[in-house]
């Protein structure tokens, strides 16, 4: 029994038909190329502005709290200073944080301002406790009024993810929302600070919050590998056409 060859108009069809396909799939792998190259470019840059905008932020001279809070996208990252009282009673810690490769925790307190508004203060680094249950030993807290110099930050700037720990009272109470009432039924404001010096010296942070890494980070390579992906896309599609 002898098994009939294709003809010559068939193998030609199938020759179409495998082409057109190779070739829509090549032109899908370029486009997704393209956009993942635009997707990294356009990271890049916006990257870029937030860094340019931080140093130039950081760079200018303090002013009011009060000033700085009438326009917090002209005002964040830049140092401020303000009066007021802290509320040791009503404290957070940030887990997950790091200072000189060493795990520990961020103290966030309550803070009073004499205008008349509350927002939480970011009192720097802390050493976690002896084990990972137990509350970490925190500064001391002054009771009375103090001036404070700070750098002004927005909600946008906090990690994502669950980074609330073990509340200063030592009773377990979790506190899920940054800006959301807390159990004290106090309302605080949607921005925070990075306590840099206080009048107090005893509450000046011995490890602040340091300022983010400004660097523009690796998205303008990969923008620029992915276009060399789409090249190769198109030097295998014209291989794959020659070798057929």
């Amino acid at each position: 029994m002898t098994i009939p060859k294709p003809s010559p108009s068939a193998k030609k069809q199938e020759s179409a038909s495998f082409s057109i396909l190779a070739s829509l799939i090549a032109f899908a792998l370029i486009v997704l190329c393209l956009w993942a190259s635009q997707w990294q470019y356009h990271r890049g840059v916006d990257r870029h502005h937030r860094n340019f905008i931080i140093s130039m932020h950081v760079a200018q001279p303090s002013l009011s709290l009060s000033l700085a809070s009438k326009d917090l996208n002209a005002g964040e990252w830049r140092s401020v200073t303000s009066s007021g009282t802290f509320d040791s009673d009503h404290q957070i810690l940030l887990r997950n944080q790091y200072s000189d490769g060493k795990y520990g925790f961020d103290l966030l307190t309550l803070f009073h301002d004499e205008n008349g508004v509350s927002y939480w203060v970011d009192r720097g680094w802390v050493s976690p406790g002896a084990t990972a249950l137990s509350t970490p030993l925190l500064p001391a807290t002054s009771s009375g009024k103090v001036s404070i110099t700070a750098r002004l930050r927005l909600q946008r700037s906090l990690p994502q993810g669950s980074f609330f720990a073990v509340t200063s009272s030592g009773k377990g109470d979790l506190i899920s929302k940054w800006n959301a009432q807390s159990n004290t039924q106090v309302k605080t404001e949607i921005y925070y600070l990075d306590l840099l010096s206080v009048s107090d010296s005893t509450m000046t942070p011995a490890v602040p919050v340091v300022l983010p890494e400004l660097t523009d980070g690796p998205h303008m390579a990969y923008a620029l590998q992915w276009l060399f992906f789409g090249g190769l896309v198109i030097y295998g599609r014209l291989l794959l056409r020659r070798s057929r």
